[in-house]
């Protein structure tokens, strides 16, 4: 039962990261104008883009499976993820935008 609940969680997180990916623009290049008009405004935006959400679920399945079996998103709020996945970036090396990618993800499955 905890298997094939797992193996949901495993399957959605894949297929709204391959959705986010096929709805997003260029990542290379909407990265760097996402980060000019970030720069040039100085604010952050209110929701993540469709492609740091398909980053961050790629990401999740990727770094945090290694050690953990994956956790419900739904299982957290999306302030108690902040406090896990900043915890888990001093313990297990996160750069900075894998850390905001999977964030992303898990708060917007919340």
């Amino acid at each position: 039962m905890i298997m094939r609940k797992l193996s949901v969680i495993v399957l959605s997180a894949i297929f709204v990261g391959a959705v986010a990916l096929l709805f997003a623009p260029n990542s290379v290049s909407a990265g760097q104008d996402n980060l000019a008009q970030a720069g040039a405004t100085n604010e952050k935006s209110a929701s993540p883009s469709p492609a740091q959400i398909g980053r961050g679920a790629k990401k999740w399945v990727e770094t945090c499976a290694q050690c953990h079996n994956l956790r419900d998103p739904k299982e957290f709020s999306d302030k108690s993820w902040d406090v896990i996945v900043n915890h888990m970036r001093t313990i297990a090396p996160l750069p900075g935008e894998t850390a905001a990618d999977i964030k992303a993800f898990l708060k917007s499955s919340n």
